[in-house]
């Protein structure tokens, strides 16, 4: 079995967990079946993260553009949110996970948000990793969010940092890493702020197959790129 990564580590990895339903359609399967083994693999690299180091992962879980999908399959959809919840809080708890949660959380049926406000109360003191979920999440939906609280606050003038406090993600670092799963060059209105820097990873496997050694090895592929944030090699020595 691969060994744990080392070297440097993604500090925060977010994932676009893409393919569930090619993943069923491909085995003759109702697309909800990929939506299932879209969670066992969640849980799989959830555990996988940790054990590397991962300190923030965040994963794509309902974009504001999933509201679009055929009413029973959004259902479905939440069902599967509720089940997660329900059932790996006692996981994250035993595991020293502590979960958050961004995204336009009003849009969420009223079960679903008491769900969440109960498994943030309970993981709120773990710190071995930060598992954040984005649900009715959109990336352009945040920055206007953010936007209108600024216009709200009734201030003149705004600095990147200061923005940066308005979005869901204050609370957390940046991004280092993005993977996408399922064969799709796009970030999809993800961490559309978040990402400017990010190094980005593309595969073509669909979700419920992503394992922990393709984790491992977009890790690896993460060691391998040297971060400029816009220096020359050459400063970037100077400054080591």
């Amino acid at each position: 079995m691969r060994s744990e990564p080392s070297g440097k580590i993604p500090g925060h990895l977010a994932i676009i967990m893409d393919g569930n339903g090619r993943w069923a359609e491909r085995r003759g399967m109702p697309r909800i079946a990929g939506h299932q083994a879209g969670v066992r693999a969640t849980r799989r690299i959830v555990r996988a993260a940790g054990k590397a180091g991962i300190k923030y992962l965040t994963l794509f879980a309902f974009s504001t553009e999933n509201f679009k999908r055929p009413k029973r399959e959004v259902s479905a959809l939440f069902n599967l949110l509720r089940e997660f919840i329900r059932k790996d809080v006692e996981e994250l708890l035993a595991n020293d996970v502590r979960l958050a949660v961004i995204g336009d959380l009003a849009k969420l049926p009223g079960d679903i948000r008491r769900l969440i406000a109960e498994a943030l109360e309970r993981t709120k003191d773990c710190k071995k990793m930060t598992l954040i979920i984005a649900i009715a999440y959109g990336g352009r939906d945040e920055i206007v969010r953010a936007a209108r609280k600024f216009a709200a606050s009734g201030k003149k003038k705004l600095s990147e940092k200061e923005f940066g406090r308005l979005l869901d993600t204050a609370a957390f670092p940046d991004p280092d890493m993005l993977i996408r799963t399922g064969n799709e060059i796009r970030i999809s209105n993800f961490l559309t702020w978040q990402t400017a820097y990010a190094e980005l990873y593309f595969t073509p496997t669909l979700w419920p197959d992503f394992s922990r050694r393709r984790l491992l090895a977009a890790i690896a592929e993460y060691q391998r790129r040297e971060r400029r944030f816009g220096l020359t090699s050459a400063q970037l020595g100077a400054k080591a």
